[in-house]
């Protein structure tokens, strides 16, 4: 039992590498990018990566070629068809910067033919003859086109010269126009180079047309560069101009509404130094209202107290004067009643008292006055005529003292002697005339 299972173990693994053999000869990888050549006779397979292709031994030839795109890099030199306004030939010269792409062609032939014609050569052979077809092709249209023409597309609308030229364009470029192409140079390169390019097998992908370039072209360039500065310098002036405009006024309005602000300011200052003023006029005005209604309150308490004062003084004193008028007439009164009451006695005693200084009195009486007696036998002689007067002029002395006495009942004592007056009013009494 064991020796059979080995065996056919054995048998299974022997059919698995044969396996893997077979596959591995007959079977090959394609990559991308790459397409396989299997031609068995006249029999041609054509496999593009990646794919498995098959292919038997001995009796199959392959060849692989690149699917790649292929990019080449032209620049092209030549003139142009321009002519000036007299019809004679004035071409321009111009350099055009292009790039190609190509690739393989789709179908079976073309790509036979690619292996066969194109990438049976190296590889600086191949891009020689790339360039070569390219540029023949674009020296041709550079040649069919006017300088115009050539930037027309490029700057996006004719140009006066093109416009006005005398002589008509060439029919290819005519033809091309009418097609609507945008780059009459592109499709010219591409129509021309596409048949060259299907002789060795290649499809021609697109064409970029970098730069295009020529002595007018700058000369236009520089001068277009040269008015959009000064444009540029023209508009930039215009706007610094209102710029500076812009701001000149902002300041004026600036400077403006700082003067209406101070001029507010200074009129609200004025207003409240008016208003201040008002207040310290009203202020000081009641400040004297109150001084003068204190003052006027106070006078009017003075001139009550003084009225008051005063009428409690004239009461006092009236009280006063009363009280002694009361005392006096009493003490008089008391007087009189003493004299009516001791009657002569009192008098005789007086008289005594008073002697001495009624005779002093008298003897100065008579000594200023002058007697001249002239005798006569009558009771109106001078003589008796001057004794009764010097009698009146005693009792009046005594009189007085008594009267104004000062209530002692001395006389003469406490009031001292009689004053002159009396004596020297005493006329001197004429006698009867001399003897």
């Amino acid at each position: 039992m064991e020796p059979s299972l080995v065996l056919i173990g054995g048998v299974v693994a022997g059919v698995l590498v044969l396996t893997s053999i077979i596959i591995t000869t007959f079977l090959r990888s394609v990559d991308a990018g790459e397409i396989l050549l299997a031609s068995r006779g006249r029999n041609l397979q054509i496999y593009r990566g990646p794919c498995k292709a098959l292919i038997v031994p001995i009796i199959t030839q392959t060849r692989v070629i690149p699917a790649q795109a292929i990019n080449v890099d032209i620049e092209i030199t030549d003139q142009t068809a321009d002519v000036d306004a007299g019809g004679r030939s004035a071409p321009v010269k111009v350099t055009v910067r292009a790039s190609a792409i190509v690739s393989v062609g789709e179908d079976e032939a073309m790509v036979n033919t690619a292996a066969n014609k194109f990438f049976s050569k190296s590889a600086a052979e191949q891009l020689s003859t790339l360039t070569d077809v390219l540029s023949s092709a674009g020296r041709r249209a550079i040649n069919l086109l006017k300088h115009d023409q050539l930037f027309n597309a490029r700057s996006g609308g004719p140009s006066p010269s093109a416009a006005t030229a005398l002589v008509p364009a060439a029919p290819a470029a005519l033809a091309l126009t009418n097609r609507g192409e945008d780059d009459e140079l592109a499709v010219i390169i591409k129509d021309a180079c596409s048949r060259e390019l299907m002789d060795i097998g290649l499809s021609f992908n697109s064409l970029n047309i970098k730069a295009v370039l020529s002595e007018v072209a700058e000369a236009r360039r520089r001068e277009s560069g040269a008015r959009a500065k000064a444009d540029a310098d023209v508009v930039q002036a215009q706007e610094e101009q209102r710029a500076r405009i812009a701001q000149l006024e902002a300041a004026q309005k600036i400077n403006d509404q700082e003067r209406a602000l101070n001029m507010q300011i200074a009129s609200n200052g004025a207003a409240i130094a008016k208003a201040e003023a008002e207040k310290q006029a009203a202020v000081r005005q009641q400040r004297e209202a109150e001084l003068g209604a204190n003052q006027i309150t106070q006078a009017r308490a003075d001139a009550d107290q003084n009225v008051i004062n005063q009428e409690a003084d004239g009461r006092a004193q009236a009280a006063r004067i009363r009280a002694i008028a009361q005392a006096e007439a009493e003490a008089i009164r008391i007087k009189a009643q003493a004299l009516i009451e001791a009657g002569a006695l009192y008098l005789d005693l007086r008289r005594l008292e008073m002697a001495p200084a009624l005779a002093e009195q008298v003897a100065s009486a008579l000594s200023n006055s002058q007697f001249v007696n002239f005798g006569g036998g009558d009771d109106h002689s001078a003589v008796s005529t001057g004794s009764n007067d010097v009698l009146r002029v005693v009792q009046t002395l005594l009189a007085a003292q008594i009267v104004t006495g000062n209530g002692t009942g001395t006389g003469v004592g406490a009031s001292g002697p009689a004053p002159d007056g009396p004596a020297k009013s005493a006329r001197p009494v004429p006698g009867p005339g001399p003897r």
